[in-house]
């Protein structure tokens, strides 16, 4: 019996709908405080829908009475709801996940917890390693919700394996997602015209296929043995490559400007990215992957590569406008900056 959160949400709607076609897992439970759209719905065939907050004590209810030995937790949210704040994100994310666990802690039947982390723990900053291995933590604490969220969900993960051995707890800790289906913060940033990019900074970005991350967690919550595992795919881009690779035009502007100019350019998604996305693009994060392919036994399909220009056509994302306008633009981007130079 597997239960999986987060279930109106793309990695775990997707989830519940392989879990379904399964034959090994007798039973499938989605749940989320949310009901799925209704194509998704569909696509989750067997699987069973229950809408509740992980936050209410009945979530309790739902493990002991569909005996469940398998739990997914997929519901952590990025960034706070439209109607929301920052303090109720954090009641979402971290109280949801302490009163998930500690069901789990008192459900006799529960064998398994299966936690989709975030590389966001690491941090973005100057002083980062090359790769980070399972074993590191950030060099400078994260400022983001998001990863602060993040970090200690996972230690009451790790609290729940100590206090109830018997449960092997998974924490996987992706790259950021990319994908033609799934809108997320590298596609949005670069599915503009203009791009404002760190001025004396090229990120380093390793990315993850959408479909490597609903195979990674499938592989965990199935067969994957307990422990923390970075998931990735293969090799690192460069953001002014992958800047061109989707069309646009790169305008370097210094860090403490890319959220307020990101507001003043037509189309850009700066102006609604978290701190720890912006962090992101400014240092990038690279992931050393070993131990996903030695103990989790998971290999990646799409390299980082691969996975943008997989994107980028998916997405059918092009300039929209002309290219001596964007030069214009972009000059008057640098002048208001104070950024001296010509266009490239």
């Amino acid at each position: 019996m597997v239960l999986v959160t987060g279930a109106s949400r793309f990695l775990g709607g997707y989830l519940v709908a392989r879990l379904a076609q399964d034959p090994r897992i007798e039973r499938v439970i989605a749940v989320d405080s949310q009901s799925p759209t209704k194509d998704m719905m569909r696509r989750m065939g067997r699987a069973e829908f229950v809408r509740a907050d992980i936050r209410n004590p009945l979530i309790g209810k739902v493990l002991r009475g569909a005996k469940v030995d398998t739990v997914v937790h997929a519901a952590t949210m990025v960034k706070p709801p439209k109607s929301g704040s920052r303090a109720a994100m954090k009641d979402m994310n971290v109280l949801g996940a302490m009163q998930l666990f500690a069901v789990c802690q008192k459900s006799p039947e529960v064998r398994k917890v299966v936690v989709r982390s975030t590389a966001a723990v690491y941090g973005c900053s100057a002083k980062d390693p090359a790769k980070f291995s399972e074993e590191m933590s950030a060099r400078q604490p994260p400022q983001g919700g998001y990863a602060r969220d993040n970090i200690e969900i996972e230690g009451y993960a790790r609290g729940l394996g100590r206090r109830r051995p018997e449960i092997a707890v998974t924490l996987l800790r992706m790259a950021p997602l990319i994908g033609p289906n799934l809108h997320g913060s590298v596609s949005r940033y670069l599915n503009s015209p203009i791009v404002p990019a760190i001025l004396g900074r090229d990120a380093r970005m390793q990315l993850l296929h959408e479909e490597d991350a609903l195979a990674s967690l499938e592989r965990a919550t199935v067969a994957g043995p307990a422990g923390t595992f970075n998931i990735a795919g293969d090799g690192v881009v460069m953001l002014s490559q992958a800047v061109r690779r989707a069309g646009g035009i790169p305008v370097p502007v210094p860090f403490p400007l890319l959220g307020a100019l990101g507001r003043l350019v037509p189309g850009s998604a700066a102006r609604d990215f978290t701190t720890e996305q912006l962090e992101y693009f400014h240092f990038g994060c690279g992931l050393d992957t070993t131990r996903m392919r030695a103990e989790l036994g998971f290999e990646p399909r799409w390299t980082t590569l691969q996975a943008l220009d997989d994107m980028i056509s998916g997405a059918a994302i092009r300039p929209l406008v002309s290219k001596d306008w964007l030069r214009s633009v972009e000059s008057g981007i640098r002048e208001l900056a104070g950024v001296s130079g010509g266009t490239r």
